[in-house]
């Protein structure tokens, strides 16, 4: 095992001259589970081929240990991929499926059959040692390609998307049994998603990515209580962050006639137009009368155990939707005006220019 450090990491396609993978500086502990999430484009999966040596790095290097690899082939940096396709051999059974790349290294029968049986055992995949994938379903065959990496006992995993073909049940399965080997075996883990909830139940620590930068690494209560900047509050969060444009006014946050209450430190920091954000579950209901942001209730979500609803504003500087989580089965109709508001510990501030955080 083994940490895994990227300085300075760059790559530039042929024909871009736009950085697919920025200057990136990222530290992965020995044994962590860091997952590198963003939306489309944004070079999460550009770092991890990187790292695994199918991309070059056109500038920066690569550690795995105490050990540059920036330029060592992929087959002498002590990885095992898995892809989201799984790649398996359609025409081997899962037990030669799983023992190939053992094969290929050169390890005796004996060692292969007791480490793909000792990897079977871990992913439940005894009785399937002798099927092929064709007989097996789209979760099996992801728990195959999981085999076949675990039993080459590598330095690091490298992981990436391997949920996305799943259906979304199964997808909620899957990632905690990841989760629960990965701690198990203590296996370095470099994991790549573009679902930030899949990212946040995950991982040790999780990596933001957007258009090839690096906008925050911290552990996933971290970013959602504390994100960076705008790009972040945005991401990170499902339902998404309420956004507001406002004004500083005397030590609060206007909008309309609407003031938000925001902390000292915020407040202090504030010129110009600023953008606070407030989590659905940060607003709570007030009565007629005693102020709050008028809230349209168009759509009530109820999900069982509480409820979102969804609403929307006419004051100006509010987005279109206003999304508020409400008390389970709580009386809102669809069509009536209600009146929230919040508490300053509660709200983010953002400079809008720069997207930076003002908040303490």
């Amino acid at each position: 095992m083994a940490s895994v450090r990227f300085e300075d990491a760059q790559r530039i396609y042929p024909g871009s001259e736009v950085p697919a993978v920025d200057q990136l500086n990222l530290t992965i502990e020995d044994g962590e589970f860091m997952v590198l999430v963003g939306p489309s484009g944004c070079g999460k999966s550009t770092s991890l081929r990187m790292l695994a040596g199918l991309e070059e790095v056109d500038e920066g290097q690569i550690y795995i240990g105490d050990r540059d690899v920036t330029n060592t082939p992929p087959k002498n940096r002590d990885i095992a991929m898995v892809f989201q396709n799984y790649a398996l051999y359609p025409h081997m059974t899962v037990a030669e499926n799983m023992a190939f790349s053992l094969k290929m290294a050169g390890f005796g029968k004996q060692e292969r059959i007791s480490r793909v049986r000792e990897a079977a055992k871990l992913l439940g995949l005894d009785e399937y040692l002798e099927r092929r994938p064709k007989a097996l379903s789209g979760g099996q065959r992801q728990r195959v390609a999981m085999g076949r990496a675990i039993v080459r006992q590598p330095k690091v995993f490298c992981m990436d998307e391997p949920l996305s073909n799943l259906d979304a049940k199964l997808r909620v399965s899957t990632r905690t049994q990841i989760a629960a080997l990965q701690q198990r075996l203590g296996i370095t883990t470099v994991y790549v998603t573009h679902d930030q909830v899949e990212a946040m139940t995950m991982g040790d620590r999780v990596a933001v990515l957007k258009d090839g930068l690096l906008q925050q690494v911290d552990t996933p209560l971290n970013l959602y209580d504390r994100p960076a900047n705008l790009f972040v509050a945005s991401f990170i969060g499902s339902p998404a962050m309420n956004l507001l444009q406002a004004t500083p006014d005397q030590g609060g946050a206007r909008i309309g006639d609407y003031v938000v209450p925001i902390d000292r430190t915020a407040a202090a920091r504030s010129s110009g137009e600023i953008t606070v954000g407030v989590r659905p579950e940060s607003w709570r209901l007030v009565p007629d009368g005693e102020g709050g942001l008028p809230v349209t209730v168009s759509v009530i979500e109820e999900l069982g155990a509480d409820a979102y609803m969804y609403g929307t504003s006419d004051v100006e500087g509010t987005p279109r939707d206003v999304i508020v989580r409400l008390e389970a089965r709580r009386a809102v109709e669809k069509g009536a005006t209600v009146h929230v508001t919040t508490d300053p510990e509660r709200v983010h501030v953002f400079d809008t220019a720069t997207g930076a955080r003002l908040s303490a």
